[in-house]
């Protein structure tokens, strides 16, 4: 080592000692520090302290209620209530130590009216009802288990669980018994899914139980909050869902209380709102099934309480463990089908999808294979939703216009052969003679080619695909805090006029595309109306056509009152569907002269003159019927002359 490095060390020791020389804290600054740690040796001293005499005020609770300190749960029921947290990019749920349970759950993906992400339920939900029935009540979210032991049950309700091996996705809760003896409830959450699952597994608790014991029973209790804006619409699609094992789903009444006790094993249970749901799964099958369902009132936050008590499986042997799952979602198709594929128990077909109700079984298929696979397509092509409406309307017109213009045809006959029809009126002006009228004007009809209800059929096939749009736009999901023009959530009511004191029966608001909507059907009716021909009936039967045909103005007044409440969504697309059928109406007449008609009926009538036409199948069940009315009544009038 040579001179300049020993001079460099020695250097750099004098710099280490005077540093530590003038950082040491002086005689003051040593008793403030000494006192900084006495304080926080007091404090931690005084919390343990405090838990202790928690924990002794807690056993002397226990004991005062008579619970025996050697039961193997006495020291279950002391504890301090903890939370874990689990999540992925779709959702996170929140634990408790107490119950071992999932008391919180949130969705990533979808925001609340204030812009924050939809929490389905929470801990802190609660809420007091009062009714003649069952007096004041504390409702709240709650889910537990029980087991029935030999000499003392299990309610997880009241116990305080452990959480080991805690890791983002995955956590066991367990409930400690002491000699080695516990049930660990194993939580974990399925990577990008909204789906939960739930191992229960008892460990060396054979000699707790009864050697009859095969299953376990799950309480469970929500208040289902409310998530969008129109609180009445959103009730009309708020209820309790079921899948019955080895049939279709079921569901309890979404307009009132309702209950029903279920014998038949069930897949799944479901408390459901408009646009998301609460899943319990059976990993094999729920039995002995008690659901109801309370209606709440508007302005308290939720629509409905919802209780589910069931019985599921459970091997105290702990060989086989008990399976659950949850789902925590979204009402869409695509995404409730997809979550299928993720059931613990894989020959099992859960059939989530239906959990959205499409309508009656014709209406159901036109919207499962036509309208949802078109709203898809046009929706992917990451257009306005108002514009999507819009096309999706233009796209089911024009597939129903052959079927449209048919009727109007069929119609436009009709009304062409009204010179002949007020031949035959004059014909045949007494009252006594309207049978005879009639089975001449059938007779004119089948003569000339035209049908009575040749405009029938085709109305009657557009029918299903009308209310097949009814049924799909309130529960598309994809509609929902979407804007268009003024309305700005197409899956709730536009409210460009408002106020805030509600007025009986519109409420506080105005819907615009209600009322064009409804404006709309009035033009309809007054173009329909001119399309029905005078069939040449009674008097009494030309006012009861007269009455019908305000009462057809009338609806639209109704419908107001009705459809004020509804989404946006469906009344723009009744406006839409509406002006469309007046534009085909102005369209055909323009194109369908009912003189070029009647020389065409003329020149048919000739060329089969001498060879009459069959009746087609309805037109002779019609004329045999009015034959046989004929026949009774000149019978009656026979015996009256007698």
């Amino acid at each position: 080592m040579d001179r300049n490095s020993i001079i460099g060390y020695v250097l750099i020791g004098l710099v280490l000692v005077g540093y530590f020389y003038f950082i040491q804290p002086n005689p003051q600054q040593i008793e403030v520090q000494k006192h900084y740690q006495d304080s926080i040796a007091a404090a931690q001293y005084e919390k343990e302290q405090a838990m202790a005499r928690e924990l002794q005020q807690r056993e002397k609770e226990l004991l005062e209620q008579g619970k025996d300190s050697a039961s193997l749960l006495f020291n279950a029921l002391n504890g301090k209530e903890e939370f874990i947290e689990l999540g992925n990019d779709k959702i996170s749920v929140r634990i408790s130590t107490l119950g071992g349970r999932i008391c919180s759950a949130t969705l990533a993906d979808y925001n609340n009216q204030e812009g924050k992400p939809v929490t389905l339920f929470d801990e802190s939900d609660n809420i007091t009802i009062r009714n003649a029935r069952r007096g004041s009540e504390q409702i709240s979210n709650q889910m537990y288990f029980t087991f029935d032991g030999k000499e003392e049950n299990i309610n997880t309700s009241e116990l305080y669980f452990t959480p080991l091996n805690v890791t983002r996705d995955k956590a066991v809760m367990r409930l400690p018994l002491g000699n080695d003896k516990y049930i660990d409830f194993t939580y974990t959450l399925l990577p990008d899914s909204y789906m939960v699952n739930l191992a229960i597994n008892a460990h060396n608790m054979q000699g707790f139980f009864p050697g009859s014991t095969r299953q376990m029973s799950i309480t469970w209790d929500q208040l289902i909050r409310q998530q969008e804006k129109g609180f009445t619409f959103e009730q009309q699609y708020t209820n309790i869902t079921y899948k019955l094992s080895d049939d279709d789903t079921e569901s309890l009444s979404e307009t009132g209380d309702d209950k029903e006790n279920i014998a038949e094993p069930v897949d799944w249970v479901a408390f459901k709102n408009q646009f998301f749901s609460c899943i319990m799964i059976a990993g094999d099958e729920f039995n002995d099934i008690s659901l109801a369902s309370d209606t709440l009132h508007e302005g308290r936050g939720y629509m409905k309480n919802c209780s589910a008590v069931m019985y599921t499986p459970f091997d105290p042997s702990g060989k086989v463990a008990t399976d659950l799952q949850f789902y925590f979602g979204p009402n869409k198709y695509s995404i409730l089908k997809n979550s299928n594929k993720l059931a613990i128990n894989s020959e099992k077909d859960l059939q989530l999808q239906k959990l959205i109700d499409f309508g009656w079984p014709i209406v159901r298929w036109i919207n499962r294979y036509f309208i949802m696979y078109l709203f898809d397509w046009l929706t992917s092509w990451g257009i306005n939703m108002g514009i999507v409406l819009l096309l999706l309307t233009l796209i089911v017109k024009a597939i129903v216009y052959p079927f449209t213009y048919k009727s109007y045809v069929s119609s436009a006959k009709m009304r062409a052969l009204k010179p002949y029809i007020d031949e035959i009126n004059a014909k045949y002006p007494k009252p006594e003679d309207a049978m005879k009228k009639q089975q001449e004007i059938m007779g004119l009809y089948s003569k000339y080619g035209a049908s009575p209800m040749g405009g029938c059929l085709p109305m009657l096939i557009q029918m299903p695909v009308f209310i097949a749009l009814f049924n799909f736009v309130p529960n598309a999901i994809e509609l929902r805090q979407q804007s268009f023009l003024w309305a700005h959530d197409l899956s709730s009511y536009d409210a460009l006029i408002s106020w805030n004191t509600p007025i009986w029966p519109i409420g506080n608001h105005i819907s615009i595309f209600c009322l064009l909507f409804c404006l709309t059907q009035i033009i309809n009716t007054y173009y329909t109306s001119k399309m029905q021909p005078n069939m040449g009936g009674s008097p009494e039967q030309d006012a009861q056509m007269k009455m019908m045909r305000w009462m057809m103005y009338l609806m639209p007044v109704v419908f107001f009152f009705i459809f004020n409440d509804y989404s946006s969504g469906l009344n723009y697309y009744y406006f839409l569907s509406t002006l469309i059928s007046v534009i085909i109406f102005i369209y055909l007449r323009s194109v369908v002269k009912e003189d070029v008609l009647l020389k065409k009926m003329e020149a048919y009538h000739q060329a089969n003159k001498n060879n009459p036409a069959k009746r087609s199948g309805m037109m002779a069940r019609l004329e045999a019927l009015q034959q046989e009315q004929q026949r009774l009544l000149e019978e009656r009038q026979k015996r009256n002359n007698k």
